[in-house]
């Protein structure tokens, strides 16, 4: 492969000196080795120094460099560059302030994370070893443990663009079933009456666009259809 140019449309805003965002027309020559959009970003970060974005790991383990690629919430380490069309679009997630270009404030997102006891919650005299489990409870955690916290499924979310203070949002309520699936954890009533409200759980209405744009393939709304379960049985 040789060389090529790519265009890209970027959302750029920077509070210390822009009265309001604008989209900034940019080229970059990519090297044949540059695969990834992530590639491409920092190219043009070496171009201009004063474009902003997330990164680190760059092997879609970290989530950090996630952003709204083409319309579209993914990850830029794990998308295709010559796999989109340009000029490519690129904005920063939907639904949460901005700080400046594609870097977003976090804070509600991990506010809502943590509000659900995002960890084990187990009385019992600690064990001389691990807490075990069987094989088959065991794998009732796959597809709920994954989750790297990127934000793409809550940020695609039109409930969590709406009611973000009060909605807990798919990546939260994902990680909510993870422990309420876990045999090992004795907090299920309590985890549920935390979730006993119009919004916190209800609010979603299964459009499955977090499903979409998950970059690890999990589904947040089957495990939230769960949880719905769990609250109807109780209440009978």
């Amino acid at each position: 492969m040789s060389k090529r140019t790519v265009h890209f449309k970027i959302y750029r805003y920077d509070p210390d000196k822009d009265e309001k965002p604008y989209m900034q027309d940019i080229s970059v020559e990519l090297e044949p080795s540059d695969k990834k959009l992530l590639d491409a970003l920092v190219r043009l970060r070496a171009k201009d120094d004063s474009m902003s974005f997330r990164r680190s790991c760059r092997e879609g383990v970290c989530g950090s460099d996630a952003m709204n690629i083409n319309g579209k919430n993914g990850l830029a380490c794990l998308t295709d560059v010559d796999s989109l069309q340009q000029p490519i679009t690129l904005r920063p997630l939907p639904g949460l302030p901005v700080i400046r270009d594609l870097i977003v404030d976090m804070t509600q997102f991990f506010k809502q994370y943590h509000s659900i006891k995002p960890y084990l919650v187990n009385n019992d005299p600690p064990p001389e070893r691990e807490r075990l489990q069987s094989p088959e409870d065991r794998e009732e955690l796959n597809g709920l443990y994954e989750c790297i916290l990127c934000a793409c499924c809550s940020t695609s979310c039109p409930s969590f663009w709406w009611n973000p203070d009060k909605f807990v949002g798919p990546a939260g309520l994902l990680a909510a079933y993870r422990f309420l699936a876990d045999t090992r954890d004795q907090d299920t009533g309590a985890r549920l009456d935390n979730l006993e409200d119009p919004y916190r759980l209800f609010r979603c209405h299964s459009i499955m666009n977090c499903v979409d744009v998950c970059p690890k393939g999990l589904n947040p709304t089957r495990a939230i259809g769960k949880i719905k379960d769990m609250m109807v049985r109780r209440a009978i």
